[in-house]
């Protein structure tokens, strides 16, 4: 395509633009993804999958909070077998060679590298649920520590050949020290970062407004805290970054890309947007690069950091 360069290396896995279906939203089935393929995304992330079928919590899941949502759904999915049937059904009818990251989540260090390497043949890249947190003795409850990280991450390495990269919680006193724990256990890349603890109060009902009390905050209240943890994870480490939290236009993606992040992942803007939001941003990526006579997104990725490709 002409004009300046906005395709992607992320750890190996070539993109043609830096935008990323995030896991979660889009990513429940085959033609779920295909959708967000077909309208625009570098690639995308499926929905976090266990080893086996989980229900999730019960309702009410989500608060909308104006351009935020509060959500506790729990990780509800039908387990690796049923989901890679969906995998398989997308490769099959995939016009796109856009690529396709299978988020993995388990109770251990084994059930980790069991999901992975079930759907692996089916995927071009591991992303390690390692920050839920809404899910109890899952995602955030082992990703906080960054001696279980290591070795979730060491043995998901040690299982497939695929690039892994570990999705880490913002819901901690010291990210760096996550990132540096997921970079000891051999992973590819990082993904910053997950949802926010939080809370919203029914006050007629004098209770909490979600099933679950506690939720995930997403969306535009995340994104101040995604870009920073980018940045300060960015400036330790030599392993690319994806940023994620609260983008929905390109202005927001450069944010995390001039904070240090190779490509960005967009998630709770699509409830309201579409997928073809994916496609606009990479469009208006390129067409602001051209107004500031940029030939390439590596003119701008990292500048906060120092500059340079990261």
């Amino acid at each position: 395509m002409d004009g300046p360069d906005i395709s992607v290396d992320l750890c190996g896995v070539l993109m043609e633009n830096p935008v990323i279906l995030a896991s979660g939203v889009l990513g429940e089935t085959g033609p779920s993804l295909l959708e967000a393929l077909e309208g625009g995304a570098g690639a995308v992330v499926t929905k976090s999958i266990g080893p086996s079928p989980r229900e999730g919590h019960p309702n009410p899941t989500v608060v909308t909070l104006g351009d935020s949502l509060l959500n506790a759904m729990g990780l509800p999915n039908p387990g690796m077998e049923a989901y890679a049937e969906e995998l398989e059904w997308l490769r099959q009818r995939q016009g796109s060679k856009a690529p396709v990251f299978a988020s993995v989540f388990g109770a251990s260090p084994d059930e980790y590298a069991e999901v992975a390497a079930r759907l692996a043949p089916l995927v071009d890249g591991i992303e390690l649920n390692l920050s839920c947190p809404h899910a109890k003795g899952l995602g955030a409850e082992m990703g906080g520590d960054p001696a279980m990280l290591e070795q979730v991450v060491r043995a998901v390495v040690d299982t497939t050949d695929l690039p892994v990269l570990a999705k880490l919680t913002p819901n901690t006193g010291d990210i760096g020290a996550l990132a540096s724990a997921a970079e000891r256990g051999g992973a590819s890349g990082l993904v910053a970062v997950n949802t926010l603890q939080g809370m919203v109060v029914d006050v007629e009902m004098a209770a909490p407004a979600l099933a679950n009390s506690h939720g995930g905050l997403s969306g535009d209240a995340l994104r101040p805290v995604g870009v920073r943890c980018v940045h300060e994870i960015a400036g330790m480490t030599s392993l690319p970054v994806v940023g994620v939290g609260g983008i929905s236009n390109h202005i927001h993606a450069l944010e995390y890309i001039m904070a240090g992040a190779t490509a960005v992942q967009v998630g709770t803007a699509i409830r309201t947007d579409g997928p073809q939001l994916l496609g606009r941003i990479a469009t208006d990526l390129r067409d602001w690069l051209v107004d500031h006579d940029h030939s390439s997104l590596a003119d701008v990725r990292g500048i906060l950091v120092g500059g340079g490709h990261r």
